[in-house]
């Protein structure tokens, strides 16, 4: 998948952190997508508890987005979040 997630520079002018931050992940219908990507964000955000989420099912129901909006403490952790969700099976985009 090839990806052009913002650079450091950019999150840190357009958003001041600690704040919500909006991911959306688009993945295959498959093999626990929906469980991995909220085991992901509990994982790099530290917390015990699945955070709210959306799903919306594509027509056909072969891929799934989810859409998250967690409070992240800085643009590292955003990248962190891009990366540990860019190594996920059946991932297909993320913004």
């Amino acid at each position: 998948m090839k990806s052009s997630l913002p650079s450091f520079e950019l999150l840190e002018k357009t958003h001041a952190f600690p704040c919500p931050y909006l991911f959306k992940i688009i993945g295959k219908a498959e093999q626990g997508f929906l469980a991995r990507v909220i085991a992901v964000m509990r994982e790099e955000l530290s917390i015990e508890v699945d955070l709210p989420y959306r799903v919306r099912e594509a027509v056909g129901g072969r891929h799934l987005a989810v859409t998250l909006e967690p409070m992240v403490q800085s643009a590292q952790q955003v990248l962190d979040i891009y990366r540990r969700l860019g190594t996920l099976d059946d991932l297909v985009m993320m913004f």
